[in-house]
């Protein structure tokens, strides 16, 4: 073997070395970059579900100047002038701005569908609600057209002290990170106010936990 041949497989050997490190280095940058990212994310994730027994008491308020003052852990559900008024206490138990985007409702006893809803098929937020984390807020809505396909299934459910199933759809601050929680709204009698429980969460833009 002459100097020039030697010479030669020593550059390459150490280019293949220079390369296989640098593939390493760049692998080792994107794990990191990836870990960076998630935990950005983590960081601005919300997570409702009902507000506890002894948070404070809330006052909602609706467009007619209708308000319902709501305890923890509590809900509301009346119909009054031929509209019906809904309301929970919430609490965000995740780390980022909770910013809700529609809702979803059903009622009576039995088992639930478990698949995840459409997103498509929950109906608007009429008012821009955002809970701060780790802190209570609510969620609110009303049927007041008598047309609506579930006017009359709602008012039916209340009058009758029916289990009440609410999908709230939310995600963060940015858009992204959407989720839907699933809780009941459940009275033993008229003497007692609606009692919020949580049963089923489902991620939208990531894998679901389970």
């Amino acid at each position: 073997m002459n100097w020039s041949t030697a010479s030669a497989l020593a550059t390459g050997a150490g280019t293949l070395v220079l390369a296989i490190a640098t593939f390493a280095s760049v692998r080792s940058a994107n794990r990191s970059a990836k870990v960076a990212q998630q935990a950005l994310l983590v960081g601005v994730r919300p997570l409702l579900m009902p507000s506890r027994l002894n948070d404070p008491e809330q006052k909602i308020f609706f467009q007619e100047g209708k308000f319902h003052r709501v305890e923890g852990g509590r809900g509301t559900a009346e119909v009054d002038n031929g509209n019906v008024y809904l309301t929970i206490s919430l609490r965000n138990a995740g780390q980022g701005i909770a910013v809700l985007h529609g809702w979803r409702f059903d009622s009576g006893r039995g088992p639930r569908n478990t698949v995840r809803p459409d997103p498509d098929s929950f109906r608007h937020q009429q008012r821009d609600i955002l809970i701060a984390p780790g802190d209570i807020g609510f969620w609110q809505a009303a049927f007041r057209d008598a047309d609506d396909p579930q006017y009359d299934q709602a008012v039916s459910a209340i009058k009758s002290d029916e289990v009440l199933f609410i999908d709230v759809l939310y995600g963060d601050q940015e858009g992204g990170q959407r989720a839907m929680t699933r809780m009941t709204l459940q009275r033993i009698d008229e003497t007692h106010p609606w009692l919020a429980s949580p049963i089923r969460h489902w991620n939208v833009d990531r894998a679901d936990p389970r």
